[in-house]
């Protein structure tokens, strides 16, 4: 059987990856511009960043919008 390779940018690449390059690439202070969010605005951390992303669909859908259109994904 052929391997099928995912046309997803986001395959194999965990919430925590994702978040730990936004903030090296924006800060908090760039995230809380672009996604209005308190755990980005209110002492973050990349912790409880998580635990309010992994609770809440729809900012940890923002936040994955955000990485793709940064275009971390690509392979230049």
């Amino acid at each position: 059987m052929a391997h099928m390779q995912s046309n997803d940018p986001l395959h194999g690449i965990t919430l925590e990856t994702i978040l730990h390059k936004l903030v090296n690439k924006y800060g908090w202070d760039g995230l809380a511009k672009r996604i209005d969010i308190n755990c980005f605005k209110s002492d973050p951390s990349i912790n409880s960043a998580l635990k309010f992303l992994r609770k809440t669909p729809w900012a940890r859908k923002e936040v994955e919008e955000l990485f793709v259109n940064s275009k971390f994904w690509t392979h230049d």
